[in-house]
Parts: C-alpha cells; structure tokens; sequence
C-alpha cells in the first residue's frame, strides 16, 4: 500500500478539524431524498426558476431526488440553519402536507424555528460541488465503498451505518465531506486511497468529473402549468434499509460484488502497452469489428451487431463461440458485453440477463468448480454470500444467467476432458445458462457440439479503422486523422495486416506518437517495429548507463525466449506466472524493463482467505502475462528461429507436438526472423493439412535472396494455389503477390482455384474483382483456372467477360466452371479469337461438357465419351442443368452430321410438349428435341399421365426418325387405345415396336390397341394383387380394369382385387360396378378375392351392391371389408342365395366377425382378434358415427359371451345420463349400453367442471358392471365433495377405487365423499398452456383440495395457457376449457399470456376482482401482455401487482390506482403509457416475425 494506515488516519484528522456542517443536516437531506417524487420535483424546478438545462438533467437522472436534493443546498435553498425557501415553495405549488412534514424533520432533526429565516447567499461554487458529489455517489460501488472505510479507518459502527443506509454511496460521500477527505477545492485523500486500492480506472473518473463540473448559471425558465398536487404520505421517521427479502436480497447482493468485479476488469484496458499514462474504460475504445454468423446449412452471413449474437441463435444451443484471428479483439468484445450489463446499457440485449459470470480462462488453470471459479476470482474477500447462496442462485433455472468464458485457447486445463468448462460446454452441467466463449478459429473446443452457434470476427474495415482513430487516438483533430490513416492507404500490406485490430489499434497510437513512418512489408517487420518503438519509449527517458543496459535488454532477450517458447509448447501451456518466479529468472533490472514498455503485464489478484479482517484484505499477490498472447508467440519464435539450423530434432519435435493453426504467429515469426528456418518451416508446414495455404503466409515472412524466394515460390504454384472466401485479405493479397512473383519469373502456375471469391471482371483493366475489394491481373504462366460459383447465375455478358480475360493468359489450356448455371449459348463472334486459333477449352464441373469455341454451344467433351454415349444410351434427365441437356441434344445434332448411329435415346422426366405435326418435342427446359436420322430406340420415362394427344405427337416423332425401330414407355399412364386412323401407316410398314414396360403390353399399331406382349409380366401382376384406387387417375383406373379383362382372356388368376374408396354403386343392368370416376367394372371371373376399403360409414344397400358385384365374379369365394363402419345386421331376404350355395365368405376384418349370409348377422370368426381388441381396451367417443358407436356394443356383448374380459372401456364426452329404469348408460347419440361384465375398468373422459350428479350417474353404472373395480376420471374436474349417503355402499363394499387423473395424483375417496391429493403440493405450481388437459385438471384438483383444507399455496403461475375470467370473477377460465376456481389460499398468482397479447379492460377488472376474492393474496403478477389503461385501477389492499410487459426486463407496480416503475421508476401518465404500449406493441410484432422466420427455417 502507498501510504500507511496512519497516513489516512492523519488525514481524517485534518477533516476532523475542518468539518463545518452538522451530521444531522445529512440525516436530513436523506429523508427529504425519500419524499420527493419527480412530480414535485418538476414543480419545485419552476417555483425556483431552474434553468431548462437544469431541469432536463433533473428529469434524467438516475435518481432525481438526490440530485434535487444537492441543487437545492448548492442555490441555498435548504441550509443548516434554515429551510424557509423550501416550504414557501412547497406551500405555493399546494403541497401542503409535504411541507408539513419537511418542517416537522427541520424540528427532529436540525432543531430549528422555520419562522425565523436566515437565508445564506447563493453559491454558484458550492453548486458545482454538489453536482459533483452526485456524480461521485453514483459511481461508487459497495465493494468500493467498503475499501475505503477501511482505508480511511472509520469506526466499525459507522461502516455497519453506511452498509445498511438505503443509499449507502450518498451516505459514504457526506461522511468523506465531514472528515475532509473531499473538499470543494481539493480531493486528492480521496484520489490517493483511489490509487492505493488499484482503482486506477475510477480515480481518474473521479478526478474528470472534480475538474470538468461547469458550475450552474441562471437562466428564464418558460413556466409550465404545474401537475395535480400528490397527497403527502404521512410523517415518517429517517429510514432504514429494508430487510434481506430471501433470495431476492441475495440475488441483488450478488449482482453488486458481480458488478463491482467487473468495473475494474473493463475499466483499465490499454490500448498500447508503454502508453501508462492514461487507462481507458471499454467503452471509450471499442469499436465493432465485421462479423458473421453460421446458419444452419453451415453458411457464413454477415452480422451487422453484437448485439445480435444470440438473436441469430434463437431455437438452436443456448452456447455460442465467438472466434476470430490472434489479434482479432475477442477479449475487447467480451468485455464491451460486461460494461453493457454492468452499466444497463438499454439499448443492448447483454443487460437483460440478471446475472453475468465473466471469467478469462487464462486463470482458471488447476481450477476444478464453477463455484470455486466464482469465489476465487468473482467474490470480494468479505463477501455477504456463502456458497451456499451463490450455488443456490446459480441453480435456479428461472434466473436468466449469461457466462462468458474468455480466451479458451488459453486455457490451461482445455486437454482435460471432464473440467468444468468441458462439462458446461458439453451442456453436462448447467444446462440451463446461456454461455459464450471465446477463443482462435483454430481451438474450437471440442466438448462444442454441431447445434452451437458459432460467430466470426473479420476485424477491421476502413470504416472501422477510422471510426477507432478517431475516437481513441486523436479525438477532433481532423488534420492528425488524415495524417494516420494515409499511411494505412499508401501501404496496401500494412492495410492487409491491420485488419486484425489489435495491429490497427497498436499502429495508430504509435503513429501518433511518432513523426516519422516505417514503412512494413510483413507481419514479422511490424512486430518487429512495434517492439523497437516500446524499447525507444523506455530508452528515451534515461541516458547514459542505463540507457546503454536498456539497449542491451531489447537486443539480448534468449532467456525470455527460451522461457516463452517452453511456455508455449510444455505439456500444458502455461501464460500466468507469480513475478517473483519471473523476477528469480531474469533478474529484477531486465523484468522491470519489460513491465515498464508493457510486454509484459502486472496483475494485483487478491489472496481470497475467507475469514480475513479488513487489514489482511487488502493483500495483493502479483500474477504476470504477457501483454498479449502474440507477444509470447514471438518471443518463442526468435528462440525457435535461432535453433532450428542447428538442433533439427527441436525443430521437428516441435512441429509434431504444435498444430500449425494453433500457434501460426510463432512459425510465421520465425520465417521471418532466420531465412534458413524458413525453407525448413515452409516445407514441414506443407505436409500439413490444408498446409499450401499456411505456406503461403510464411513465404511472405521471408527476408531471403531472389533465388531462394523464387524456389519457395516454384514450389508453391507447382501445386493447386487456392484463393477461398474464408481467406483474410492479407492471405489473399498475398497468394496474389506469389502469383504475380511467379508470372514475372515466368515460372509455370499448375492451378488456380477462385473458390466463391470471384466477383466481377473491370473490363477497363482486364482484372478479375475478387469480392474482398482486391484484383487479379492476368497471369501468363497460368495452366488451369477454375472458378467456384456456389449456386449463382453467370449470365451471358459476364460469360463473354471472362473468356475475354483468359483470352489474356496466355498459356492457359483450361478455364473450368463448378457449381454455377452458365447460359446456354455465346454468340461465336464474342469469343475472343485467340481463344479458338490455339489449344484451349471451357469445361464446366466434372470435364465431360465444353464449350464449342466455334460455334458457341455446350458439347459432349472427348471422342471416348461421345462413343460410349452413341454406343449405349444419350440421358436427357430433368434434373440437368441446362448445358448438360444442351450438350445431349447437341450429340444428336453432331452424330447426323458425322453420320455416326446413335443406339438410344432415354427421356428421364423432362418432357413438356410434343407437336403431333411435325414430332418435334419440347423440354420442361425450353429446349427442343428435333427427329434424328441416326436415332434406333427411344425410352420415354414419365411420372405423369401422357395423353392420346402427346403420345400421338410421339408416334410422329418416331416416324419422322427414319432408323427408329423402337418405342418404350415406363413408369407413365397411358390411354388404353388410340384411333387407328391417327396412327402413321409408315410405322406400321417399318414394323415399329411400341411397347408399355409396366404391364407387358405392345400396341397393335392396325388397330391402335394393346395386346399382351410378356404374359411373365402381367402373371406376376396378378399374383401380387391388383388395387383400384380414389387416389388413381382415371388412365390408371382403365388401364387396371384393361389389366383384369386381358387376365381373363389368358385365363391368369388375379390373387386378390382392392377396391379403395372407389365404389360409388352397383348397376343392375350392365351387372357391373360403377366407380366414383364414372368407369365400370364388369364381374371379373378371374378373381379370387375381394378386398373393399371405406372411410367412415358403410350403408346396407352399398355392403349389397358389393355383395352382387361377388356374385357376378364367378369364381370370387371371399370378399373383405376394412376401414370401414358397417350395419351390425343386414336383412337375410335381401341376401342372394347365390353366395349362400358358393359358400362366399364375408368378413369384417376390424373386429374379427364373419357373416351369417343365412341370417345377415355377424359372428365371432377370430377370437383371437376380439381378445386383441379387448385386451387393448375399448373406447365410445362423442366423434363415432353411430354405426361405430353399434360396433363398439355390439363387441362389448360378444366379449360378455364368449367370456373375454374387456381390460379398459373409454367413454370419451359421450355421456348423456345414466337411465335407472333400465339400468344402462345412454349416450349423446340415443344409444343405450346396459351394464357390462367383462369390463374391468372404465375410463371417463370429460372436459370441464363435472357436477355430482353427473359423478353420481357414472358410479351408478359402475356398479351394474359387476367385475369393474376401477373408474378414473380423466381430463376433467370433480367437486371437492360429495355426501356420503349418495355413495352407493356396494361401491364401498367392492372397493372400487376412484383415481382423478391419469398420474393418480388425486382420488376421490369413496368412504369420505372428498377428493384427497395423493402426492405433496410443489411451492411453485405450473399450468402451461403445452400441458394436457388431463394434467391442467389434474394440477387444478390438487390446488382446489389445499384449498379447502386451508393448505398455504405458495405460488400458482399461469403460463399461456389464461384464456378469460368468468362471469362471477371466482374463476380464471383456461385455453383447455377448465376453470381454475378461487383459492382462499393462494399467497401468488402470476399470469403469463400468449406473448404480446393485449388484455381488455373487462378482463383486466375481471382479474383484479378474482385477486380481491382470494383473500390470502398477497402478489399478483402479470408478463408478455399489455394492460388496457384505467384511470383508477381498482386497488388491491394487501396485494402487491407487478406487471411485466415483456418477461422480466421492465417492471411496474400498481400504487394507488397508477403504474410506477421503468428505467426512471417514474408514475406512468396516459401519454407515457400509450408510448410505452406502442414500443411493446413493435416488440411483439417483431418477435413474432421473427419466431415464424425461425420456423420457416426449421
């Protein structure tokens, strides 16, 4: 510590001494702080005149009676010794009750007579003060606060006196007035106990704010009309804290050690390291960097915020990793996120978490809790939580926690596969916080899985740059600005290397502070700069000796080389040490140098013994790191650049155990430091994965001679040379310098690949435009150029565009083209000349397409493709792209020039239109398909319906293709004959085959019909069954009945015949079945079994017409109906005795019953079926026809007879009553079901309340069926009670249980006549609108039984599922149709809508009064809607009503009929309410967009 404690201890003495005010005069102002509300205040402001700058700065604060209060001593208007101007202010703007409490105060506590006024002068001076001892309360924190008592030696009383005042930073900030630590002239006791707790960062604050307060000067106030008066509240006494409220107390204690961490974490930031001069908060330097963020389909877009990162995650894992380039500022942005929940910046989504845990990684090395992260680096030595707390509100799932884990690739324990950060990250632990991580592109965690968001930095742009230089650097001066950032312009590589903003941010306070620019061709001579300005700093501020061990310092550093590159590459990376350990090592002289220019960085971290006093608290241990992690990368790179020409087994050893990507600054460093390291590191990094891109990077380190950088060079292009999207502009720029490199030295390039990079061609320079902004000049010794255009539409002016650029390259052989439509056609007189008069090709994808240079068009590339094509089968499939089908076409044209024979031609789905004139068909691509001479065989394969039109234009096609001797259709419906007169005679002379695959067909051309050409094939057609269908157009109808006729001619038996929903009746006359398409179905003797499937019910004349349909297939011996509902009889005389001698069976396959034909009655056929259905159990819904209802009974009788025990019967809302004459159950639809024995449980499924006597007749029926132990409710609600004499005793005698719900979490209980909850009532109970009805009626019980045995109901929450209130106000009326009635009970009720939903004044007055009737309550709460506007809402005595328009971020509180709360905890007027209504009316608007976009993609 600076000074000692008697040091403080001297100061407060002085203060002691000086101190000119009462302490009573401070209780005072407190109390007055408490009673003025913004209302009076505003008054008050125009009664004194306040200027309009006053009085908007009075309106905005974020506590304006402390600032009324302060502006009222400072004008004189309160003084010790007299308030007079007060009270005649109160008395005058009719806030009499105030005033009559202000002077009872002035009485209690300052013992004057307010009639005898002695007023003091106004003091501008004393004015100034007091806003600055405003601003100074609200910038000091807790844990600040506490320091200082410490520091400054107050007593333990007063420090308990502080701790526990409402405003304890106001109250500290009076006591430090009264003891002379601050004074209007001078607060240096303050800045230094500042300074000695390593508040750097504050006690610069505090000293802009002391110096920069402008005093108040007087100026005209417009007089506005003052408010209605506010009633007074009664006189109350000076007071004190609020009691710890549980969890909340904890919580907002928590939150304030949280933020209290956090200040001096993002309050302290340097923006170069020897620059010690000044630190700077965040957000005085944070400036955004581009970003981006990966969609689901793996795509990167671009993300305009940060503060969008978790809008784009919306849906997917609630982790999201941000990552970026060494230098890329991660940390800065991790940091920007805390100033913005520490500060509650509005406009940002990062202050809308309740609790945000910032750790750095780098520490937590040994680490092996959350919680024993938290108290070692989070908690104040004297915390108020135990950790017992923390754990207890860091589980809490309904407390919206963010974690950010920074810098992950430094993190010591990240091999460790079960640490905590493993865990969390894996969502093993914790699943219910929101966490974000940062870390380099090349240390993804791999704990991270595929659902995690993942967000890219891509450093600065020009704009960016300026904004920061602009802000940080040099402020207004315009002339310095231009003067920097033209050295960023005039040295495009220095521009490539500041894209990562830690170079840019470096560079731009080195400039200026220097006059003079070195100018840098690689990242290894501006480090290399950066580093000499640090020591030229440090060595500029001493001479002789010392500055000669300066100099020999910054040139001979092998121990901290060694030492960084152990650090780097041990088994566990290691970038924290303890400075004694650093200080042993190097000695005490060289680890000051670098401390002091700022490579390497001092850290104070607190020893956390808990238990501590306050003196043993203000004990630091010193950790050190390095300024930034690229430091150490260089610093092993000079270790590893001196040894790897001379120890090789280092080197390589090195390489094995590093990942490039992972420490690619230290290979890059080292090329750039030791030529001879270079050729070995480029041609080890090449064996690499994805290497040739790395090996880029380190070529341009290199400081060699012309030869040995041409080799480096030859070697590179001799392989594929590569330019991606996901290049950095710096690695793009410097591929292109190799290839121009190359191009000069006229070394061959084998490949260059534009993957998704190429924009555009400057058709004034000839150049390609990449997208990044950069230009490729033509490059001679090019051979291969591919250009990758992921899904993009090269139109044909942009086509002519690049051939004219490789008309340019002039040793290029191939231009190829990748995942890119390219136009159809170019006009042959744009293609360059040069092109076609030497050995060039366009190819598109796989090699086999090119462009014909001469005539413009895509061809079949290759004389051994275009043979294999002749010789088998030519492809055209609608899938193609346009060049492929252009190219097939072209073939055709191309071998009836060459006169080669083409053997087939197949049509895969992709025609359109056929001309029946002149045969020439068009493609669903536009293009046409011309007759070929050369042409054998075409297949035509279609999913759709060819029509006698289309196929008549085919026939045409086929006679006009002179060699044509075959015509094949497959996978189509065609029609079932074609006119004769309209087919060709000149197929018929050329003994043209057209055949129809899918059925064994060819058609007789004489006649126009099809005859059975494969009798294989319609045999194995039969014998798998054929199907006539609703669903089947009416050509595949008729081509399935031609299909039975053509059966019976060959005498084939057809296994089976389904007809699916197709019968429309049948027709006596034609004796044949009429479909619902119109066709007729004759009886087919050659099949052997019917199948009829229906939906929905089945009448008696429809099962007859089936049934003499039967008769006239003659040798048809079975017909079965299924899906069906049919009659439970069918009159015997209406049956033909036909089908009783043939024996037919009829069956119904549902419930396993056959027909009786002789008497037209079902009977069991498979018992084994009825026990299936039985056992599965048996349901009776409101929604059965009554057919299905018969059905139903009628299986519940046969299941009495045959003795088959019915597990569960489910009468679903069919209940009507229950009849006591005839002792059965009769339903909604008039049908009776008699008591039944079988059945040995019943289920009865109802919606809403049901009344006892409904409950009485269910019992009723219970007890005819006589084996029934069991009947559960389900779905609905019973009444908590029922007399016992109206339970029947047999009920009780059998012990027929009673469960209410399907989880038997309630049962009514038969020998009490009451509902009895069987499980123990949560604290905290949920109705979602997701749930079941089954379980809302379920929860409703439970609550309705500690209702009326007085059980406390902690809290019931409404969670979307509110729908109304009822009629009376005594029950909220759910979405499901159930009622949650009034609970005398209930402590807490929160009602959640559908999100944004606008609630109507009945509704809203309908609450309320529902709340009044709960007498218990004492909270009401309601979230995501907006509340209709009452002048006087109704008020609830011993309720509290918060009300949430979005989901706990604005709160506001009903107090006498008003709304109170928001930022400014300010009375809502009318006007601010409907601003308030329409902001949240946009928000919901917008939230649903995006919920449905979201879906969308889903």
């Amino acid at each position: 510590m600076a000074d000692s404690p008697s040091t403080h201890e001297a100061t407060g003495s002085e203060g002691q001494q000086r101190k000119s005010t009462p302490p009573a005069f401070w209780r005072f102002k407190i109390a007055l702080s408490t009673i003025l509300t913004i209302k009076v205040i505003l008054e008050l402001a125009v009664t004194f005149g306040y200027p309009n700058a006053l009085v908007d700065e009075l309106q905005g604060a974020s506590d304006s009676a402390l600032l009324m209060v302060m502006v009222m001593e400072g004008r004189g208007q309160i003084h010790p010794t007299d308030i007079s101007p007060l009270l005649g202010a109160l008395e005058d703007t009719g806030h009499h009750g105030i005033a009559t409490d202000v002077r009872a105060w002035s009485v209690e506590y300052l013992d004057i007579n307010p009639g005898k006024e002695q007023k003091p002068k106004k003091s501008l001076e004393l004015s100034s003060f007091g806003r600055f001892k405003f601003a100074l309360s609200t910038a000091l924190r807790e844990q600040t606060i506490q320091n200082l008592g410490a520091l400054f030696e107050y007593p333990r009383a007063l420090m308990d006196e502080i701790r526990n005042a409402t405003n304890s930073a106001l109250l500290m900030t009076m006591h430090m007035e009264e003891r002379g630590q601050i004074q209007s002239a001078d607060i240096s006791p303050l800045l230094t106990a500042l300074k000695d707790l390593r508040l750097h960062g504050v006690a610069s604050n505090v000293e802009d704010q002391f110096n920069g307060h402008p005093p108040i000067t007087d100026s005209p106030l417009n007089p506005v009309p003052p408010p209605n008066p506010v009633p007074s509240p009664n006189l109350v006494p000076l007071p004190n804290p609020p009691e710890s409220d549980g969890d909340k107390g904890k919580m907002a204690a928590f939150i304030e050690e949280l933020k209290e961490t956090c200040h001096t974490l993002y309050d302290k930031i340097q923006p170069i390291p020897y620059i010690k001069e000044k630190l700077y908060s965040v957000d005085k330097v944070f400036i955004e960097v581009g970003m981006e963020h990966c969609d689901s389909r793996g795509s990167w877009k671009t993300l305009s915020s940060y503060r969008g990162i978790f809008s784009v995650a919306k849906g997917t894992s609630r982790i999201q990793v941000i990552e970026g380039e060494p230098g890329y500022r991660k940390s800065t942005l991790a940091l920007q996120l805390v100033y913005d929940w520490c500060n509650e910046v509005s406009d940002s989504p990062f202050c809308k978490p309740d609790i945000l845990i910032f750790l750095n990684l780098r520490h937590l090395g040994g680490i092996t809790s959350f919680m024993e992260a938290i108290e070692q680096f989070l908690l104040p030595q004297d915390s108020v939580l135990e950790r017992q707390d923390v754990e207890q509100l860091i589980n809490n799932k309904n407390v919206n926690i963010l974690v950010i884990f920074d810098a992950y690739d430094e993190y010591p324990d990240q091999h460790i596969e079960d640490s905590f950060v493993a865990k969390i990250l894996k969502e093993q632990i914790l699943r219910h916080v929101d966490v974000l991580l940062t870390t380099r592109s090349s240390c993804i965690p791999p704990a991270c899985g595929p659902r995690t968001g993942r967000i890219r930095l891509t450093g600065f742009d020009e704009g960016a740059r300026e904004q920061y230089v602009r802000k940080a650097v040099t402020g207004d001066d315009e002339a310095e600005v231009q003067r920097i950032l033209e050295q960023f312009n005039t040295n495009p590589i220095l521009r490539d290397i500041c894209q990562a903003p830690l170079f840019s941010v470096m560079y731009a306070h080195v400039a200026h502070e220097e006059e003079e620019f070195h100018n840098v061709r690689s990242v290894t001579e501006f480090f290399l700069y950066m580093i000499s300005c640090f020591h030229s700093h440090a060595q500029n501020k001493v001479s002789g000796e010392k500055r000669k061990q300066l100099q020999r310092y910054a040139s001979n550093h092998k121990k901290l080389d060694k030492f960084a590159f152990d650090s780097l590459t041990g088994a566990n990376q290691q970038l924290l040490w303890d400075k004694k350990i650093l200080i042993k090592k190097f000695g005490a002289d060289f680890y000051g140098l670098y401390v002091n220019i700022g490579i390497l960085v001092e850290e104070e971290v607190i020893n956390r013994n808990r238990g501590a006093t306050v003196a043993e608290f203000i004990q630091y241990r010193t950790e050190v790191h390095f300024y930034h992690k690229l430091f150490c990368e260089w610093f092993a790179a000079c270790h590893l650049a001196k040894r790897v020409t001379s120890f090789w087994s280092l080197f390589h050893d090195f390489c094995k155990r590093v990942n490039p990507y992972d420490l690619q600054f230290v290979y890059r460093f080292a090329c750039g430091i030791n030529p001879a390291a270079a050729k070995e590191v480029i041609k080890l990094v090449q064996k690499k994965q994805d290497g040739d891109k790395f090996a880029v990077l380190c070529a341009l380190e290199q400081k060699d001679s012309a030869d040995d950088v041409l080799n480096t060079v030859r070697d590179l292009v001799s392989r594929d040379v590569r330019i991606s999207e996901n290049d950095t502009k710096l690695l793009q720029r410097t591929t292109m310098q190799l290839l121009e490199l190359a191009s000069q030295k006229e070394v061959p390039i084998k490949c260059l690949n534009l993957d998704c990079t190429f924009d555009s061609i400057d058709k004034k320079l000839a150049h390609i435009a990449l997208k990044s902004g950069l230009c490729l000049r033509p490059i001679a010794p090019l051979k291969l150029l591919i250009i990758r255009m992921k899904a993009t539409d090269v139109s044909e002016p942009e086509l002519i565009s690049i051939l004219g650029y490789v008309g340019q390259c002039s040793n290029l052989a191939e231009l190829r083209f990748e995942e890119c439509n390219l136009p159809v056609s170019v006009p042959a007189k744009s293609i360059p000349s040069e092109l076609i008069s030497r050995i060039f090709k366009v190819v598109h994808s796989s090699g086999k397409y090119h462009l014909d240079l001469r005539m413009g068009q895509w061809g079949v590339f290759g004389e051994e493709n275009i043979e294999n094509l002749c010789s088998n089968v030519i492809t055209v499939k609608k899938e193609d792209p346009l060049i492929q089908q252009q190219a097939m076409l072209l073939l055709l044209t191309n071998s009836v020039r060459d006169n080669r024979s083409v053997n087939c031609l197949q049509l895969d789905r992709c025609m359109d239109q056929v001309d029946a004139a002149d045969g020439i068909v068009t493609l669903k691509s536009g293009l046409s398909l011309l007759p070929s001479s050369v042409l054998k065989k075409t297949e035509i394969n279609e999913d759709d319906e060819v029509t006698e039109e289309k196929m008549i234009g085919l026939l045409a096609y086929v006679s006009k293709s002179e060699q044509m001797v075959e015509l094949v259709f497959d996978g189509c419906i065609l029609p079932t004959t074609i006119p004769a007169r309209r087919i060709d005679t000149t197929l018929i002379r050329r003994n043209v085959k057209v055949s129809y695959t899918r059925y064994g067909y060819k058609m007789k051309l004489e006649l126009g019909q099809w005859e059975v050409d494969d009798v294989d094939v319609i045999r194995k057609l039969c014998s798998d069954g054929l199907t006539v269908s609703r669903d089947h157009s009416v050509l595949l109808q008729q081509s399935t009945i031609l299909l039975l006729e053509k059966s019976t001619q060959q005498n084939l038996p057809v296994t089976c015949l389904m007809l699916d929903r197709c019968i429309d009746k049948f027709d006596v006359t034609n004796s044949s079945l009429v479909l619902t398409s119109g066709l007729s179905l004759p009886g087919v003797s050659s099949v052997m079994k019917l199948n009829v499937t229906e939906s929905g019910n089945m009448s008696e004349d429809k099962c007859l017409d089936v049934l003499a349909f039967v008769k006239e297939s003659k040798d048809m011996n079975e017909v079965s109906f299924d899906g069906c509902i049919l009659p439970t009889t069918i009159p015997a005389r209406r049956i033909d005795t036909t089908l009783i001698r043939r024996n037919v069976k009829v069956s119904y396959t549902r419930y396993g019953y056959k027909m009786k034909l002789e008497l037209g009655q079902w009977e069991v056929d498979d018992v084994d079926v009825i026990q299936k259905l039985c056992s599965d159990g048996l349901t009776v819904s409101r929604d059965h026809s009554v057919l299905l209802q018969q059905s139903t009974i009628l299986l519940l009788e046969k299941s009495t007879q045959q003795n088959i025990p019915v597990t569960c019967l489910t009468l679903d809302q069919c209940i009507d009553k229950f009849d006591v004459t005839t002792s059965s159950m009769v339903f909604t639809s008039g049908l009776s079901l008699p008591g039944v024995s079988s059945v040995m449980k019943l289920k009865v499924t109802e919606s809403g309340i049901m009344s006892e006597d409904q409950c009485l007749q269910v019992l009723a029926f219970v007890k005819e069926c006589e084996d029934m132990n069991e009947v559960l409710f389900d779905g609905c609600v019973l009444p908590v009670s029922i007399p016992t004499e109206r339970i029947d005793h047999s009920l009780i005698t059998r012990n027929v249980k009673v469960p209410c719900c399907a989880n038997n979490k309630v049962e009514f209980n038969l020998r009490s006549g009451k509902l009895e909850s069987k499980t123990e009532l949560p604290d905290d109970v949920r109705i979602w609108s997701k749930d079941t009805v089954a379980k809302q009626a379920s929860t409703i019980m439970q609550l309705m039984v500690a209702s009326a045995d007085k059980i406390p109901i902690t809290m019931v929450r409404l969670y979307g599922s509110f729908s109304s209130v009822g009629s009376d106000s005594l029950s909220l009326v759910l979405h499901s149709g159930l009622c949650l009635p009034r609970l005398s009970s209930l402590q807490q009720l929160w009602i959640g809508t559908e999100d944004g939903r606008e609630v109507t004044v009945d509704e809203w007055t309908g609450i309320l009064n529902y709340a009044k009737n709960c007498q218990l309550l004492n909270k009401l709460e309601l979230g995501r809607c907006l509340l209709p506007w009452l002048d006087n809402n109704p008020n609830l005595d011993n309720t509290k009503v918060v009300w949430y328009p979005e989901c706990r971020v604005d709160q506001y509180i009903l107090q006498s009929g008003r709304w109170q709360g928001g930022n400014d905890d300010q009375v809502l007027t009318r006007k601010a309410y409907a601003s308030l209504v329409t902001k949240y009316r946009e928000y919901w608007r917008d939230y649903e967009w995006q919920e449905q976009r979201r879906a969308e993609r889903e």
